[in-house]
């Protein structure tokens, strides 16, 4: 109880330190924006058209077991697709056995395709900070070893220090009782995991596993971030 209390109040901080760098910056935006009625069918497919104009952009965290991870941003209003995968280490094209050896350098990762005019980068930070522990060295809850560290791979200079400046403004309002000691990396390579590791929580919402890791997640993140949830994920 007083776990599960204490993760709340930790993802509520979260979101508002990293919410106020954003403001001071800027760079966030009005979460649910209000909009007055279409004048007509054609200002409607015009609006439409755009939409599928907009450039998406792309995030690749290192915050525990894919299965978990995966399962928590593809709820995220403006994630258009969530990939579990491998990412930062030196052997090519590994396979999950690889993985599990801890021998590869590579980290457990998902690669987050989104649309930056519904959700930012630094919304989708508040999401990686408030469901992992980023304090615990190559480890997230049972999972223990390299590939399941705490890493943020950057794909652009911008990603970089928005990640960077989070992560100091946690640590200054001490929201955590430990130094965070989440990697910040320049991305270089993404190798998609095996068919079976993919939108795996759906598929297997009975697995023992994902009863304890993935669901208390999914629980947190609809009460802390329930404006950042798709309308369809919140039933």
């Amino acid at each position: 109880m007083l776990s599960s209390l204490r993760s709340t109040v930790v993802g509520l901080t979260i979101a508002a330190t990293i919410c106020a760098i954003g403001v001071a910056q800027g760079s966030r935006p009005n979460q649910d924006p209000v909009q007055g009625p279409t004048k007509s069918n054609q200002q409607s497919q015009a609006q439409q058209d755009v939409k599928e104009d907009v450039q998406m952009e792309t995030a690749t965290f290192g915050n525990g077991c894919f299965w978990c991870t995966e399962a928590v941003f593809l709820h995220l209003k403006g994630v258009a697709s969530v990939t579990s995968g491998y990412s930062g280490g030196r052997v090519p094209n590994p396979t999950y056995e690889q993985i599990c050896t801890g021998m590869t350098g590579h980290a457990e990762v998902i690669q987050i395709k989104y649309n930056p005019e519904e959700i930012t980068y630094d919304q989708l930070l508040e999401v990686f900070f408030g469901t992992h522990d980023p304090t615990t060295l190559n480890r997230q809850g049972p999972d223990v070893g390299t590939q399941y560290r705490s890493a943020i791979f950057y794909h652009n200079e911008t990603q970089k220090e928005r990640a960077e400046l989070a992560k100091s403004e946690l640590e200054k309002s001490k929201v955590f009782r430990k130094p965070i000691v989440t990697e910040i990396t320049e991305f270089s390579i993404f190798y998609p995991a095996e068919d079976y590791h993919q939108n795996f929580f759906a598929r297997n919402p009975n697995n023992q596993y994902c009863q304890i890791q993935a669901a208390p997640k999914i629980k947190k993140i609809k009460k802390v971030f329930s404006e950042l949830i798709k309308e369809e994920a919140k039933r």
